[in-house]
């Protein structure tokens, strides 16, 4: 099987694929830094569209997600978000955490993994 590597740079991918699964880097709000948790979850949540669009996958099909939080105390705010963005009936597999993130302007992180359209 191939491995296919999309928006590679020195340090890492934004999207693998192999053996029918497509894994993302963790995105954040690249478009939104410094913005409300709701804002940059919005905007998050639209990079992965793209993402899982390019590599011929899509929100119905995620698997699995991975969420971090700056502040846990804005979980609902993010859950506001999340909650009308995933299909009915294709909820993923997710966990939610609180972290210090690696730059401070940013307030969530997701990563994701999901199945290639068959």
């Amino acid at each position: 099987m191939n491995i296919t590597r999309h928006e590679t740079g020195s340090r890492m991918s934004q999207i693998v694929t192999y053996g029918g699964f497509v894994f993302l880097a963790g995105q954040v709000a690249v478009n939104a830094p410094s913005a409300s948790t709701r804002e940059q979850t919005l905007n998050t949540l639209e990079r992965i569209d793209t993402l899982l669009e390019t590599a011929g996958s899509s929100r119905d099909r995620i698997l699995s997600a991975i969420i971090w939080l700056s502040d846990i105390s804005t979980f609902q705010e993010m859950n506001a978000v999340w909650d009308t963005w995933v299909p009915a009936g294709a909820a993923p597999v997710r966990a939610t955490v609180e972290a210090k993130l690696a730059e401070p302007q940013y307030s969530v992180e997701i990563g994701i993994i999901a199945a290639l359209a068959a």
